[in-house]
């Protein structure tokens, strides 16, 4: 194996112990064992000629490494869950269909032998893309906010356009109504946040829900600060699309207006002008339908209230859930 000096070893989020997580889950005996090996790999599937691995951040069964090279700085990612490598090769090749007609994606490097995503043959999935400079998307900036609205609106006209449909469709449901979604969560012993007339409201507010039909597509499923890389105004790159799922764009841009400060270990809500930003910014480029306008406030309320936590709300989701009520009426 290529000789390097033993990496960091980081977990993403978890509080395992990372010396112990790349051997049990990885199957690598400690961090210079680790280092070697993905060095070998990607020398071996990409020709590249890794100087060092500097780094690797573990999350479940995933991992990351970064790579300084005489072409360059890398990232590799691979997998060391097989059931989910058919998924994983589909979703690369969609990263790089999306790259390929300029969106700003994490492109992947494709290997010698053409392939995105390689089956090292080891158990193990990998694709490997190039660093990219940026930092994470600060809400407090409005103008940031507002171009990831619009790199998130160019993301949806172009995934509804995807000429593979059927290679991601087959490793993600079709949605379900957000009228169910919503009655069901109503109905069920999960919505202990609202009190009894918050419950009553929000019945009352899906009463007077659009009725018409709209139409799922492919969406990105993730899009928040921690996958959202920024240099000045511009959005750089929107990462991970791990999470790509079958759903509404109304239903996304919501879910990422509530969620859009969240990053790995910082889970809290955001102002509500970050709302209005990030939908000033989408529809810059794809502007809402009389339905879908119709379903954005009651939207941005129900996921508010799903993110409260069941037990202390160290980051105060409750508030502000609550604090969004009087705006239904508004």
């Amino acid at each position: 194996m290529t000789e390097v000096a033993a990496p960091l070893l980081e977990m993403l989020w978890e509080n395992d112990d990372p010396a112990e997580v790349i051997s049990t889950r990885f199957g690598l005996d400690d961090a210079a064992a680790a280092g070697r090996w993905v060095a070998a790999t990607v020398g071996d599937h990409w020709g590249v000629e890794v100087e060092s691995v500097t780094r690797i951040v573990m999350s479940g069964h995933n991992a990351l490494a970064w790579i300084s090279a005489s072409s360059g700085p890398f990232l590799a990612k691979w997998s060391v869950l097989p059931t989910k490598f058919p998924r994983l090769t589909a979703l690369t090749q969609l990263t790089a269909w999306l790259g390929e007609r300029g969106l700003p994606v994490s492109e992947p490097v494709p290997a010698l032998d053409g392939r995105v995503q390689v089956e090292t043959g080891e158990r193990t999935s990998m694709s490997l893309q190039r660093q990219i400079t940026g930092l994470l998307l600060d809400i407090a900036e409005p103008q940031q906010v507002r171009a990831a609205g619009a790199a998130l609106a160019k993301l949806h006209l172009a995934l509804a356009d995807y000429p593979r449909i059927e290679d991601v469709g087959a490793f993600a449901d079709q949605p379900q109504p957000l009228a169910t979604r919503i009655t069901d969560w109503l109905e069920s012993g999960r919505s202990g946040a609202l009190t009894p007339a918050a419950h009553e409201q929000m019945f009352g507010f899906l009463a007077g829900a659009p009725s018409e039909q709209l139409s799922a597509q492919l969406v990105h499923g993730d899009f928040r600060s921690s996958n959202i890389l920024c240099t000045g105004h511009d959005i750089t790159a929107v990462l991970d699309f791990e999470e790509a799922r079958f759903d509404y764009p109304i239903m996304e841009l919501a879910q990422s207006a509530v969620m859009l400060g969240t990053r790995f270990r910082d889970w809290g809500p955001v102002p509500p002008e970050v709302h209005v930003w990030l939908r000033e910014g989408y529809e810059s480029e794809r502007p809402l339908t009389a339905a879908e306008a119709g379903w954005w406030k009651l939207l941005v309320l129900w996921f508010s209230f799903l993110l409260v936590p069941p037990k202390e709300d160290p980051t105060g989701w409750g508030p502000a859930a609550r604090a969004l009520l009087p705006e239904m009426t508004a």
